[in-house]
């Protein structure tokens, strides 16, 4: 197959897609149970609405009172008739009023037990003292100040009444000649005053009165009929030198908000300014606190008019004589229709529906891209020639994708079966600031992946986080925002975590829906966008998605991709690797070569010569490659690669033997660039695998020693996505994929076509050998390919590999000598961190086999005779094993004769019994155990 050459971006990215593409098709039951779990969600919103509906909504306490008008022969009433007449005070709130009631104006007072006293912390102005807070006879205060104190004595001497006056025939018009005051709070209408219905007294504020008298009168609107006391309270006038002592005792008082922890409010207070007879300029103080702050509902009404009646009858009366009234006879509402309770109990609970169900995508990409990380998924892509730019961005657009197709979902379920959180608010609105919160979710999950390494504890967390966020919001964070006196900037800084940034836009949503649906009037639309909290919600999201995916993108570099944490102050543009000429200065220094070296000494100066040449005729060039692990726990550092010199040419198998822990991982890592060589380098190709490991990526392959495979990809799809990662489209990757799977035995029954997690060990290990040679690569690293295989398979995998080594550079480990005497071409044996010899096999075992390896086994008590037979056929012979009666010996070759031995044993079998014996020529295993233990010795020695 003739070389394709490295993938451009788009052909990479174009992989990536495909396989993502496969694999979401094999998950296809998992994608719809999740996009099922916001139509559950739904569903149970609409259960909860139609429930609250069917038992308060549409309760006959929350309907118009209607009454049987006419009834049949049998009783059953054929006509009802519905009017305030018939309704309770409840009901009558949702009668039709075509002409609303007229009440007489009510002035907000405090109750008696916060009315002002005289206190520590207050000036003494002329309060009581509180013994009458026990009596319920305190005043109701009332404050002035302004610029001209006779005239404000005038003024203030004009405002209350001395003396009850109600005229019987119009009860309005006599109650207005009064300063009636009530304690109960103003609602959102005054169809029905609270201050008239409720069961707390009327006040009559008069300047002299007996206290607590009462005056009883009847009042009625059509069926409703109050009978009422107006209860006679003094009202207490005091002057005050300048607005800021007025503000000083209004302030202390407020709320139980002084050292006394008691209320001491004033009714009202007036500051007269520059008020004569020419000129009437009046500021009033008046208590807002009932009124609901919460820039999405509506205020309660405050009682402020009769204030300003008040002192504009006082001051007409300085003008014009006391005969002179401006009478204020009642407050009076709009005409309405009958209405009904319309209480969307589903937006209100949707905050923490919906944060739940936006929120359940993050566990979902954040175990995803885990799990790429724990199974080592990423890293095999990125080494056979992903990048991180195709990987970013195809990752980023796939996991969009699906996010923007579960909230889409989400929209359109929860539209279609009524919720008025979504259909009264603007649908581009809500498209917007999910689509820009999923972003900020996708750039979260990039970013805190990096922190985990296993899916597990990463998915424990991730629901926390999802749980969480939705209690938090619910329970604290909107508690805050419905609390005017919490200060706006804390809200702001609390918005910053991404959970309470989503549950503010949702609470947002749901106010306007829920307002929007009991007046009967859409939610909100982009025109509401700066009036609600949603702007800032918006800004927080843009600037922390951005700084996310910077964060992530960073720590991906440095982590996965080995980059120095600076890495972007390095200078932008330097020379091609192609064009780079080699240092002549070497990274370290062989001190000296053993003279029992040859072969490693003749391998150092080749690589030598190789590293001052600018030539490619070698795949791989290692030069004095190093690997050193820092101490830890009081341990010394540990040197697991000891400056390896190493030149594999294109065409030839290179196996590498050793005892585990001898650093072969270690170097094959650094080879791959999972690790960085502590001094040192490598060229791949030419090619730096310190500063150019993105470019070697394109031309290698990678057989690891676990299989690292996705359990639902087919063995084809695992050998397409590789293949174009390798650039080979068309017919040519389809033929190539093809010959793979002939090649491996995974081609015939289908096997092909099966999911990789339904592969036995050895076919997943065949299907790595496959993708380590797709794309005929120029290098590829083999990490014990045949382990686990049966004899015909391996025998069949190693002529693959052998087919395959005619235009590639193969680094082999292995620990079966079998296999590296098939293969190899050369061998090295690599014990302790440094390299002990080098050659291909027969020279090998023609330099450390020059023995043959007798073996004898007998009873224990003639052990003594096999030594003795062995001492006369060679008395130069080394006894090597011992145990229950077999004992092996090495016979030097020049000692002895084939022929000697054989006689020797015949004679022996006479006067002793031989149960077993044999004499072989020195094998690779031989050899490498004998290399091991003196490499070994060697080093503990030096």
């Amino acid at each position: 197959m003739a070389d394709a050459g490295p993938a451009s971006f788009s052909t990479r990215a174009n992989a990536l897609l495909r396989k993502n593409l496969s694999y979401q098709t094999r998950n296809i039951w998992s994608n719809i149970r999740l996009i099922m779990i916001p139509f559950y969600l739904c569903v149970l919103l609409v259960g909860i609405q139609a429930l609250f509906d069917s038992q308060i909504t549409n309760s006959a306490d929350n309907q118009c009172g209607c009454q049987c008008t006419l009834t049949n022969e049998n009783g059953k009433c054929v006509n009802r008739t519905c009017g305030i007449e018939y309704s309770s005070t409840d009901q009558a709130f949702f009668c039709s009023i075509p002409s609303p009631p007229q009440w007489p104006p009510l002035l907000q007072v405090p109750p008696p037990q916060s009315r002002a006293v005289r206190a520590s912390f207050l000036p003494e102005i002329g309060l009581p003292g509180e013994s009458c807070r026990r009596t319920g006879s305190c005043p109701v205060t009332f404050l002035f100040t302004g610029s001209n104190h006779s005239l404000g004595a005038s003024l203030y001497g004009n405002m209350l009444p001395s003396s009850v006056t109600v005229n019987s025939s119009d009860l309005l018009q006599g109650l207005a000649y009064n300063v009636l005051g009530t304690e109960t709070e103003a609602e959102l209408t005054n169809y029905l005053d609270p201050g008239i219905a409720s069961d707390l007294p009327i006040y009559n504020i008069q300047s002299r009165c007996i206290s607590n008298a009462a005056f009883p009168f009847s009042f009625g609107v059509g069926p409703l009929k109050f009978q009422k006391d107006l209860r006679c309270v003094q009202g207490l006038n005091l002057w005050r030198n300048n607005s800021k002592e007025v503000n000083d005792v209004i302030f202390k008082g407020y709320k139980k908000g002084n050292p006394e922890g008691k209320a001491n409010e004033i009714a009202a207070a007036y500051d007269l300014l520059n008020t004569n007879r020419n000129n009437f300029n009046v500021h009033i103080w008046y208590n807002s606190t009932y009124e609901e702050n919460s820039r999405n509902r509506p205020s309660t009404l405050v009682r402020v008019a009769r204030s300003v009646n008040l002192v504009s009858n006082a001051y007409l009366q300085f003008l014009q004589g006391s005969g002179t009234k401006m009478l204020f006879e009642y407050v009076k509402e709009m005409p309405k229709q009958e209405t009904s309770l319309r209480l969307d109990i589903a937006s209100l609970i949707g905050p923490l529906f919906f944060t739940w169900v936006i929120l359940l995508l993050f566990p979902v990409i954040l175990s995803s891209l885990v799990y790429e990380k724990q199974e080592r998924l990423r890293i095999i892509m990125k080494m056979h020639g992903l990048g991180d730019g195709p990987y970013w961005m195809i990752s980023y657009a796939y996991f969009l994708t699906i996010s923007t197709l579960y909230f889409i979902c989400l929209m359109i379920f929860g539209s279609a079966i009524g919720l008025k959180f979504f259909r009264l608010n603007d649908y581009s609105l809500q498209f917007v600031f999910y689509f820009l919160y999923v972003n900020l979710q996708i750039a979260l999950c990039f970013l805190v992946s990096s922190i985990f390494s296993k899916v597990k504890t990463s998915t424990v967390v991730a629901y926390i986080y999802v749980f969480g966020s939705g209690l938090l919001g619910t329970f604290l964070f909107q508690f805050l925002i419905q609390d005017s006196s919490f200060p706006r900037g804390w809200i702001i800084f609390m918005e910053l975590y991404p959970g309470f940034s989503l549950y503010r836009g949702l609470y947002e949503f749901a106010q306007f829906a829920f307002q929007g649906n009991l007046r009967g009037a859409d939610g909100m639309k982009w025109k509401d966008f700066s009036d609600s909290a949603m702007d800032e919600v918006f800004y927080i999201i843009i600037v922390e998605w951005f700084l996310a995916l910077i964060a992530a993108y960073y720590i991906d570099k440095i982590v996965s991709s080995g980059k120095d944490p600076m890495f972007f102050l390095k200078k932008p543009f330097k020379k091609s690797p192609s064009m780079r000429k080699p240092s002549l200065q070497r990274q370290g220094s062989k001190v000296f070569v053993e003279m029992e070296k040859p072969d490693v000494a003749q391998e150092i100066e080749k690589v030598e010569k190789l590293m001052l040449e600018a030539s490619t005729s070698h795949a791989i060039v290692c030069d004095n490659l190093k690997k050193v692990y820092p101490g830890r726990d009081g341990n010394p550092p540990k040197m697991a690669v000891r400056g390896l010199s190493l030149a594999v040419p294109s065409g030839e198998c290179f196996g590498m033997l050793g005892p585990n822990g001898a650093g072969k991982t270690s170097f094959i890592n650094m080879m791959t660039g999972l690790l960085k060589p502590t001094s040192g380098t490598g060229l791949v190709q030419g090619l730096d695998i310190c500063n150019d490991m993105d470019r070697v990526y394109t031309s290698m392959g990678v057989c690891p020693q676990h299989d690292l495979l996705w359990e639902t990809l087919t063995g084809r799809e695992h050998l397409l996505f590789y293949g174009r990662l390798k650039n080979l489209k068309g017919s040519v990757l389809t033929q190539a994929v093809e010959e793979s799977l002939r090649s491996v035995n995974l081609f015939h029954g289908g096997v092909g076509d099966k999911p990789a997690g339904k592969y036995s060990g050895g076919m997943k290990r065949r299907l790595s050998v496959a993708i380590s040679l797709i794309g005929n690569p120029k290098v590829v690293y083999m990490d014990e390919p045949s382990t686990g295989l049966d004899p015909a398979s391996r025998k069949n995998l190693w002529t693959v590999i052998k087919r395959a080594k005619q235009n590639t550079a193969i680094i082999l480990t292995t620990h079966s000598m079998e296999e590296a005497e098939f293969l190899c071409d050369r061998l090295g044996i690599f014990v302790d961190g440094s390299l002990q010899c080098i050659g291909n096999p027969k020279e090998l075992k023609g330099r450390y086999g020059g023995s043959y390896v007798f073996t004898m086994t007998t009873s224990s008590e003639h052990e003594g005779n096999v030594e003795k037979l062995i001492q006369d056929v060679s008395p130069n012979a080394k006894k090597i094993y011992h145990i229950a009666g077999t004992q092996k010996f090495e016979l030097p070759k020049e000692d002895v004769r084939i022929s000697e031995v054989f006689q020797a044993v015949e004679k022996a079998k006479s006067t002793f019994t031989v149960f077993a014996w044999g004499l072989a020529d020195t094998t690779l295993e031989d050899v490498f155990i004998k290399v091991a233990r003196t490499g070994q010795a060697f080093n503990v020695f030096s």
